[in-house]
């Protein structure tokens, strides 16, 4: 059986409703939440070493934010 590997993976950031950030991947269902930019990037990455195996993890994480501005 053959592996289905992929070397970058997309997050979308979007503000969340209660504060902090919503963080969800594009085609793969990880989501995380996350309480300030400075808790972000671990908390990806702890969601993607826990979605995928050693093996099939991908090498590239990219961030995509769509942050609404503040009124």
């Amino acid at each position: 059986m053959q592996r289905k590997t992929c070397n970058e993976i997309s997050f979308l950031v979007e503000d969340a409703a209660e504060g902090g950030f919503c963080t969800r991947a594009l085609g793969v269902p990880i989501f995380t939440d996350v309480k300030d930019l400075n808790d972000l990037r671990q908390k990806v990455r702890d969601a993607v070493k826990c979605h995928y195996d050693p093996a099939d993890r991908p090498k590239l994480i990219r961030l995509h934010f769509q942050i609404a501005a503040k009124r």
